[in-house]
């Protein structure tokens, strides 16, 4: 049974840039990366969320950091040109990038945002992001990640 294509995937492949698709149950109640990569057997730090953020001056924006980090909001703030930034609502999640909450990906979004990524990915070969959809993840190298969401490698984590 063939994986249905994702935006993010579609991304990558218009890109020529190399992944594999990693579909995992859903669990509604835990849609935490910790969860995320038990399923599939992986080290959480290699396992990497995606968060959207406003800020103050210069508005939405999206940070990728491992999935057992929190993010930094003066740090995000900083490196995105703000002096202050907030999480979106979840209910605005949706209208902002064409995903849900435990399915976005820092790819294929409906609007093409600044994307900061956490430094640390580049200490493993490969990582996981999200497919775009909750229970696909998408497995590819930092730097094929970084070219694709054009992200700007930096600290965001407390």
């Amino acid at each position: 049974m063939s994986i249905k294509k994702t935006n993010a995937a579609r991304l990558l492949d218009n890109m020529n840039i190399p992944y594999d698709l990693k579909e995992y149950p859903v669990d509604e109640n835990d849609l935490s990366a910790e969860a995320i990569s038990s399923k599939i057997g992986l080290d959480v730090h290699q396992v990497f969320k995606t968060l959207v953020l406003r800020g103050n001056t210069n508005g939405i924006f999206v940070i990728v950091l491992p999935g057992d980090c929190e993010v930094n909001l003066k740090k995000a703030a900083k490196v995105s040109g703000n002096k202050s930034a907030a999480m979106v609502h979840m209910k605005e999640l949706l209208g902002l990038t064409g995903y849900i909450r435990g399915g976005c990906s820092p790819l294929g979004m409906k609007k093409e945002y600044p994307v900061f990524i956490q430094k640390s990915c580049l200490d493993f070969d490969s990582i996981y992001v999200s497919g775009g959809k909750r229970g696909l993840q998408l497995f590819l190298k930092p730097n094929d990640l970084i070219r694709a969401a054009k992200c700007e490698v930096c600290d965001i984590i407390e």
